[in-house]
């Protein structure tokens, strides 16, 4: 479940045409500030190789839900300050986290400023993408995250986790849907979704 945990990040945007230069933090940050509710689909690679996939859904500020499909079958919920892990096959309690510890803090903040986040520990390009890495510095141990934005329009395409046993996890985020309400239960309830919050 650990995994899942490094999981939590940010996604929220769809395929683009590739970024041709590093895009500065402000205009990735007016375009963070400018989503107000998400939808997607995700395919998580994990480090073995192997693939999971799964739902989405977001509002900010504060709020996102990760929900993996079979056999998985865990939700990710982050709402009123605090990220909590169901796994379904597991008779134990939710595993628990502040947000404010994951870099999920950093898209889901009422008013992102990258420019001053002080997770945010690098920003590069690497010939394609513009890639933010983040980390929490009073818990390195935590592992980082890289998120690789595209330009034209700018938009989240992927992230990468790097935990602190050396593994990594690619998260590939599906078509982008903005602008809908979405149901309140999203955010509170740890049962599957039905096609009442779709």
């Amino acid at each position: 479940m650990k995994q899942i945990a490094f999981a939590l990040a940010l996604t929220l945007a769809a395929p683009a045409a590739w970024a041709a230069e590093k895009l500065p933090l402000s205009q990735i940050s007016s375009y963070l500030n400018g989503l107000k509710t998400v939808q997607t689909t995700f395919t998580q690679v994990n480090d073995d190789g192997s693939l999971s996939t799964g739902k989405l859904w977001l509002q900010r500020p504060g709020k996102m839900r990760f929900e993996y499909d079979p056999p998985s079958s865990a939700v990710v919920l982050a709402n009123t300050g605090t990220v909590q892990i169901f796994d379904p096959k597991s008779n134990q309690p939710p595993e628990q986290y502040p947000l404010n510890r994951t870099p999920l803090s950093l898209v889901l903040a009422r008013n992102v400023n990258l420019g001053q986040a002080n997770m945010v520990v690098g920003h590069d390009f690497d010939g394609t993408a513009t890639v933010v890495t983040a980390q929490d510095p009073k818990n390195p141990e935590s592992g980082r995250i890289e998120l690789m934005f595209t330009d034209n329009p700018i938009e989240l395409r992927k992230w990468v986790i790097h935990d602190n046993a050396g593994t990594q996890t690619t998260v590939l985020l599906g078509q982008l849907d903005t602008g809908k309400n979405l149901s309140r239960d999203l955010f509170t309830k740890s049962n599957r979704s039905g096609s009442g919050n779709r």
